[in-house]
């Protein structure tokens, strides 16, 4: 494998509902950025426009994506339906929306798939770790990934001593 082809394989597909859903969502693509994953940022709203939804849908895996992460607020139908419609892993991040019962409503939209249409969710507004885990399912095939991941996790480890240092 070249390594032209091992970059497409490495690439994440991030979609949002509406432009509003972006300073969350930027966390999934800074957090990726800095793993030297390839990130592709668009806008699909699985209400306003359905056609894009079911192209991205059925058609992110011949693209060169790896992972999509969804994130959606209000109903949050947006990663559910790719889900359905791709074969790739599909990481969720319910968004906190002015249309939203509080965040609950996406939380719960996203979370209660049914068997056979699997979304990985993250917590309320959590795009940051919802692009840990692409890196993550990209790191169990990419050791490079891997190794950046691990070294972020050992990065997190030293903060934790140093503040827990800085206490006393």
């Amino acid at each position: 494998m070249n390594n032209s082809q091992k970059k497409d394989m490495s690439k994440i597909g991030i979609i949002m509902g509406s432009k509003s859903d972006l300073p969350i969502m930027k966390d999934a693509v800074d957090i990726l950025k800095g793993f030297d994953i390839e990130v592709e940022v668009d806008i699909v709203s699985a209400h306003r426009t359905p056609e894009k939804l079911f192209d991205y849908g059925k058609n992110a895996h011949t693209k060169g994506y790896s992972v999509i992460i969804a994130g959606a607020g209000g109903a949050a139908h947006l990663p559910g339906m790719i889900a359905s419609l791709s074969p790739l892993p599909v990481i969720g991040v319910p968004i906190k929306s002015s249309n939203s019962i509080d965040g609950w409503d996406s939380v719960l939209s996203i979370l209660q798939m049914p068997g056979g249409v699997p979304v990985a969710t993250v917590a309320l507004n959590g795009a940051k770790n919802a692009g840990i885990l692409a890196a993550q399912i990209i790191g169990s095939s990419d050791k490079c990934v891997l190794d950046k991941v691990i070294a972020y996790k050992e990065g997190l480890k030293i903060m934790v001593h140093k503040s827990a240092e800085d206490l006393k």
